[in-house]
């Protein structure tokens, strides 16, 4: 889940940091900083030979610099059978592997493994900060689906995005929202990929949903608070919740403990999906 959350301290501070908790989803697109081996193909191959393995991340062939799959793949070609040098990271590390590609049936120079330099899809923009015009999204990294390791970030973008379906979370697993992106234009620019979430920059005209009013940033403690979320269309709806508990440095992040009231958010979405943001804790009062 990706939580924003801003605390009422009964007091207004004009010192806090603002931020726009946003709760809309956008369509993202990333692109990998060389490519990602997320599977080795059966039997002996001239990959498995070299010592390459699943999670490795080429990044240079024959030392150049590799930017995509076809672009590999080209380079493979123009070195043929010879003994060519593969840069690659591995959990930090920086090797050297040498590799000899072998000709498949159809006369295509292979070294038997599957490649991914990028993924699309869509995640909900947690917060927007008017100051800065910088963003983050989704509350943990994005990861390749083969390998579940964190993505190499090289570049990347988000795009309009509507939510067409839910698929309902169900006890011990949350659900997910589903919908379209518009791949014509680009609301704004990526700047990272990590465990904590996506971030990059955009101009505030460029995206309504945006545009609400900021609060102030803060603690999480227990008590009413609202989740902000599109489970439907294109419109965010505010929605009933109590956080029961507040779990100091989480391990996996996992800091609050949630108890979903709203009976329309149950009935939609089975409770919790991925990418809701919870957005303030009220007061005892009923204050906002």
């Amino acid at each position: 889940m990706a939580a924003g959350v801003t605390a009422d301290t009964g007091a207004e501070d004009t010192s806090a940091r603002m931020l726009v908790p946003v709760g809309h989803t956008v369509g993202i697109k990333l692109f990998a900083r060389g490519v990602v081996v997320v599977k080795l193909s059966d039997g002996g191959t001239p990959a498995k030979e070299c010592g390459l393995q699943t999670g490795d991340v080429i990044v240079k062939c024959g030392g150049v610099s590799v930017t995509s799959t076809e672009q590999f793949q080209a380079l493979l070609q123009k070195n043929g059978d010879a003994s060519t040098d593969l840069q690659v990271r591995r959990d930090g590390d920086s090797m050297t592997l040498a590799v000899e590609p072998a000709r498949n049936d159809d006369g295509v120079y292979c070294i038997g493994a599957w490649i991914r330099d990028s993924m699309a899809g869509i995640g909900t923009m947690t917060y927007y900060d008017p100051a800065t015009g910088a963003f983050g999204a989704l509350g943990h990294g994005i990861t390749d689906v083969d390998t579940a390791l964190l993505m190499p970030f090289s570049n990347g973008s988000i795009l309009p995005s509507t939510v067409k379906a839910v698929k309902k979370g169900e006890a011990g697993a949350a659900g997910e929202l589903r919908g379209d992106f518009d791949l014509s234009r680009d609301l704004g620019d990526l700047y990272a990929n990590t465990d904590c979430g996506i971030f990059g920059t955009m101009e505030a005209e460029d995206y309504d949903p945006i545009c609400e009013a900021a609060v102030p940033i803060g603690e999480a403690r227990p008590g009413p608070a609202v989740i902000r979320s599109n489970v439907e269309g294109d419109t965010v709806g505010e929605y009933e919740i109590e956080i029961l508990k507040v779990v100091s440095n989480a391990v996996d992040g996992r800091e609050l403990v949630l108890s979903v009231q709203d009976r329309d958010l149950i009935a939609a979405t089975g409770g919790i999906v991925q990418g809701m943001v919870v957005s303030y804790n009220r007061d005892n009062t009923g204050n906002p």
